[in-house]
């Protein structure tokens, strides 16, 4: 038996023990801030312009929700100081799928509008490799998001992979 196959009648890797076979599957992330209202403005924005509805509310953070997911954005007392920077030790990115090439466009323009900068623009919309049309971009804390256009009818999660040669 190969790595990852299961034995005949038993549930896919993955998803053994879990409801609804979603074992294994994203169940939130949360991504803490100086700024909570900074934040609500460029990560709500951008989440619920990607299909995300607003979830939980409370003193220092807000949540959004995608199917199973969510995404918490939280000014903890906890945090410590210092500036963020994506190219610590930690979480570079999140990247995010966006359905079809002329939504992708239109996103990551109103994305530009709404303040988010766009990295590596001299590479510009390939800059994940040749076939992987993504947009690198950056909020005011320095975050990083890639928005990812994946056209109708293809598998999701295929993909240039990891970035080589790529500054992050």
């Amino acid at each position: 038996m190969n790595a990852g196959d299961g034995a005949r009648g038993s549930a896919p890797a993955g998803s053994r023990g879990i409801p609804g076979g979603v074992g294994g599957t994203l169940h939130h992330v949360e991504v803490w801030v100086r700024d909570l209202e900074a934040a609500v403005a460029s990560w709500g924005w951008l989440l619920e312009r990607l299909g995300w509805v607003p979830y939980q509310r409370w003193e220092c953070g807000r949540s959004w929700r995608l199917g199973g997911t969510y995404l918490v954005v939280e000014a903890s007392p906890a945090v410590r100081g210092g500036a963020y920077d994506r190219r610590r030790q930690g979480v570079n990115h999140l990247a995010f799928h966006v359905a079809g090439e002329q939504e992708w466009d239109k996103v990551t323009a109103d994305a530009l509008e709404q303040g988010w900068r766009l990295l590596f623009a001299d590479r510009h919309p390939f800059a994940g490799g040749p076939g992987h049309r993504a947009a690198y971009l950056e909020n005011g804390e320095g975050f990083e998001v890639e928005l990812v256009a994946v056209e109708e009818g293809t598998e999701a999660v295929g993909g240039a992979g990891p970035r080589a040669g790529v500054p992050s």
